[in-house]
């Protein structure tokens, strides 16, 4: 039943004095897909408020109509939810689909409209740094380490911001950070009752990065090879003897091409290694024997046969250099070019084998093997590893204070911090010695990083879906619409 009365949304005056009366057409949520529009035939009063701003005014339908608005609330809503989802573009698309269409401008509109969330205290806040930008432009993203909710966005990531918004807001009782200075620097402003935690994620990359630092000050432990055994393939028995020149290359060339597969050498890197082609090499390694080489193939006399039994013997006294052996058959009646020579001696020519020479490890390898739970390396690599520290003291006594920390680390003893730092600081270590210089100068954040449970892992899976929603607007996001979608977006 229509009401015989509304209420001015200007002064708030109720009046019954029917002005005018006309029909008002609003879009409504589609309808399997098919858009759908509501005819509504609405009354304009005239408001009794002498004072009141409007002389007029039009009655709305509370949950369907606003004042100068053409779609229902139902379909903001969804749009809302559209926009917050899928952004500007992406969204579009998808409304165009489902029968609402509208702009990309529309919903970022709509979701810039909506307010934020209402605030809530926090009792484990978390911090972090985010790349607006990269390398130019940086935020700050605040996370309730408890539930894993984003709570605000701030721009920068500098003290200021951070000690701003916590004299703003309720004061948390523990900050897990990085071991930046700047956030520091505005926990202990902002807030200086609270407990800095440095997390243990960042404080292990740290440590990380000062191993690899260690082992490249002491690279030339590494370079020793690993000799591995190779064993010979055998002619097939019962087979051929090559009888001439071309029968005899790929006889060498097949036994040269599955001595170095044994080992585990991979095709493209013996064709690398040998100056071949890929399919060449392809072809030797599906052999399995020389004699399939040579089907169907017929020996051509060469103009440099007169010549092999002369060249064979300089080859033999030590002369490997094509251009005086050149110079020799030529005196001696050939006429053929100097690649012809060149390609004869190449062939007689001594080359490492790769199946006995294993590559070294890069420095990264061998940090992350140090850096690694040792049940977490296979046997190769432990054994490996063993001999690197066997041969190189200082990299054995960096692997012994990388394990000691990851226990105190994992089983949280910050207790035995300072016994830690004296034991790195008397090894000398390069980039271990500096690592623990530094955390002297954040010792108590440091030891209640490995002395309390909390943690910055909430915060890193935000900042990755921090990403996601950037990637998803293509980057061209403002930090509004940004901070509107990562607090409001589930």
């Amino acid at each position: 039943m229509r009401a015989r009365i509304a209420v001015c949304r200007s002064c708030g005056t109720a009046s019954n004095r029917v002005h005018g009366r006309y029909s008002r057409e609003v879009t409504d949520v589609p309808i399997a897909g098919v858009a759908t529009k509501i005819q509504l035939h609405v009354r304009r009063f005239i408001c009794g408020n002498a004072a009141c701003a409007v002389r007029t005014f039009v009655e709305q339908v509370d949950g369907v109509t606003r004042r100068r608005v053409r779609s229902t609330d139902g379909l903001r809503r969804t749009l809302t939810a559209i926009g917050l989802a899928l952004a500007g573009r992406a969204g579009a698309r998808l409304g165009a689909v489902l029968g609402m269409v509208t702009s990309r401008s529309s919903l970022l509109r709509l979701v810039r409209a909506l307010p934020d969330p209402p605030e809530r205290p926090v009792t484990v806040l978390g911090v972090d740094d985010f790349a607006i930008k990269k390398g130019q432009n940086y935020g700050t993203v605040l996370i309730d380490c408890e539930d894993g909710r984003v709570i605000d966005l701030l721009p920068g990531r500098d003290a200021a911001p951070l000690a701003g918004w916590l004299d703003a807001h309720s004061k948390p009782e523990v900050i897990c950070r990085d071991r930046a200075s700047a956030y520091a620097e505005g926990a202990r402003t902002g807030a200086p009752d609270a407990v800095q935690v440095a997390d243990r994620f960042h404080l292990w990359q740290n440590l990380a990065k000062a191993v690899e630092r260690c082992v490249a000050r002491y690279k030339n432990c590494l370079q020793e090879s690993v000799v591995a055994p190779v064993d010979k393939q055998p002619d097939a028995a019962g087979g051929p003897e090559p009888s001439s020149a071309m029968a005899q290359r790929r006889r060498e060339h097949h036994r040269l091409v599955h001595d170095l597969l044994g080992p585990g050498a991979g095709i493209r890197q013996i064709a690398r290694h040998l100056g071949w082609s890929h399919n060449t090499v392809s072809r030797y390694a599906r052999a399995a024997t020389w004699q399939e080489m040579v089907v169907g193939q017929k020996a051509r006399p060469s103009s440099l046969d007169p010549f092999k039994p002369h060249l064979l013997r300089r080859i033999a006294e030590g002369c490997l250099k094509a251009a005086t052996l050149h110079r020799e058959i030529t005196a001696q009646g050939f006429t053929g070019k100097y690649g012809i020579v060149r390609a004869f001696v190449e062939q007689h020519r001594t080359r490492p084998d790769l199946g006995k020479m294993a590559k070294p490890p890069s420095v990264r390898e061998v940090t992350g093997w140090i850096c690694r739970h040792p049940d977490h390396l296979v046997e190769r690599d432990t054994d490996r590893l063993e001999a690197f520290l066997g041969r190189c003291p200082e990299l054995a006594a960096a692997a012994d204070l990388v394990r000691s920390f990851a226990h105190m680390l994992t089983g949280l003893h910050g207790d035995r911090l300072g016994e830690w730092i004296a034991a790195a600081q008397q090894a000398g270590l390069p980039g271990i010695t500096s690592f623990a210089n530094g955390l002297i100068s954040d010792l108590d954040a440091v030891t209640a990083g490995l002395t309390m449970p909390h943690s910055s892992g909430p915060v890193e899976g935000n900042v990755n879906r921090i990403k996601m929603l950037k990637r998803q607007m293509y980057g061209r996001a403002g930090f509004d619409l940004l901070r509107k979608r990562v607090l409001l977006a589930s």
